[in-house]
């Protein structure tokens, strides 16, 4: 359903948008030398009219159970919901303090920016049936293994340095007794990271 704007509101909208864009473009050239984003989500990346944040981002779910909306408003309906708090989704739009969201399976809908954190959280190898991945002592593919992963765990997500993401995750054994593991895993093989994303 489309959200209904007045044409005063659209005049405003558009003015502000394009206003944030050139001073985008304009910071951007300032700080190329130390501009450090992968060129592919550089190039695709634009900015949230709402937010000033990059379009589209990685976030994580805050609480569940999270009902997302087919619209941006309370007054919409109910797309689906999320029984799982700290999943990873994609905010591909903003509309006042509402925020778009994909999840990994494709899916799209419409959450309140309270109900979205900016903590990284990441799936591993959700495409995956089966097989397990590296949690390795450190960064690359001579490293020691420290542990093997599951197919579509949560982990959080503490660095990555565009091939290489430092994760941590908490597996509670048939004992009920929790272990936390931390090490790294091929940046390839999380949902919740971009391709050569670089962050700290």
């Amino acid at each position: 359903m489309p959200v209904p704007r007045s044409s005063d509101f659209m005049s405003k909208f558009l003015r502000i948008f394009l206003s944030l864009r050139l001073l985008v473009v304009l910071a951007l050239a300032l700080c190329a030398p130390a501009f450090s984003v992968a060129p592919a989500l550089a190039q695709n990346a634009q900015v949230g009219t709402a937010s000033g944040l990059p379009i589209p981002r990685f976030v994580s779910m805050r609480n569940a159970p999270t009902n997302v909306r087919v619209g941006p408003g309370t007054n919409y309906d109910i797309a689906f919901t999320f029984l799982r708090p700290g999943v990873p989704v994609e905010i591909t739009a903003e509309f006042d303090t509402w925020r778009r969201i994909r999840d990994v399976e494709g899916d799209e809908g419409w959450v309140h920016q309270n109900l979205v954190v900016g903590d990284r959280t990441a799936l591993v190898a959700p495409w995956q049936a089966e097989g397990p991945i590296a949690l390795r002592v450190a960064a690359g593919p001579e490293s020691a293994v420290r542990a093997w992963l599951s197919p579509n765990m949560l982990v959080s997500v503490r660095t990555c340095t565009g091939t290489a993401c430092e994760i941590r995750l908490s597996h509670t054994g048939p004992d009920g007794h929790a272990t936390t593991y931390q090490g790294f895993v091929a940046q390839e093989t999380l949902w919740g990271v971009y391709e050569g994303e670089v962050f700290d």
